[in-house]
């Protein structure tokens, strides 16, 4: 059972309106500017949360998986978002719709937005850095000590993290390789570790 519907009987489920769509890989899910009445549940595959600038510059400002919850404060505020969805992969959506929700319901949205903020805030911090190197080390730092773990997998591609820390993409691969050489850290795909 997804965290959004914690502490809520099968019955109350049952009575809350939704529907689960699927997307192809690169398809958009909910377009920056539109409205939506509902929050979007990841059942299977992964989506990017993006923002296209009018310059044609995209950012990445969050990767979301298998049972994480998208788009649930523009729901509930019925404001126009400011972000755009889009699948990173084969990926199948279930829309809850929020308009006069619950007790249980609103106290379970609140939980996911104060989680959310604190994901802000870290890329926030991660972001703050000057240069790649400072960025990726933060980045890194932030991981390992989740994990409680010097070795684990993060969440992005090389492209994907370059966009959330907000640097450019050869960039970064050459950072990478330089820290690499140095014996500061060895990765291979996604897949690091710190040394």
């Amino acid at each position: 059972m997804n965290i959004i519907f914690d502490g809520m009987t099968e019955n109350e489920i049952k009575s809350i309106p939704q529907y689960k769509k699927r997307y192809k890989k690169g398809e958009i899910i909910l377009s920056s500017g539109t409205k939506t009445d509902c929050l979007g549940i990841v059942v299977s595959g992964s989506v990017a949360i993006v923002n296209d600038d009018l310059w044609g510059n995209r950012s990445v400002l969050n990767h979301l998986g298998k049972g994480q919850v998208f788009a649930e404060t523009y729901a509930y505020l019925n404001e126009p978002l400011l972000v755009s969805v889009q699948a990173n992969e084969d990926t199948e959506i279930l829309f809850v719709q929020i308009k006069n929700a619950s007790e249980k319901l609103v106290r379970n949205l609140l939980n996911i937005s104060n989680k959310k903020s604190l994901a802000l805030s870290m890329r926030m911090f991660h972001t703050a850095h000057k240069t790649v190197r400072s960025r990726v080390l933060a980045y890194l730092d932030t991981v390992s000590t989740q994990k409680s773990s010097k070795e684990f997998d993060i969440q992005f591609n090389r492209q994907q993290l370059a966009d959330y820390l907000s640097v450019d993409r050869s960039a970064l691969s050459n950072e990478l390789s330089k820290m690499q050489s140095e014996g500061l850290i060895s990765f291979r795909k996604n897949h690091f570790k710190i040394l």
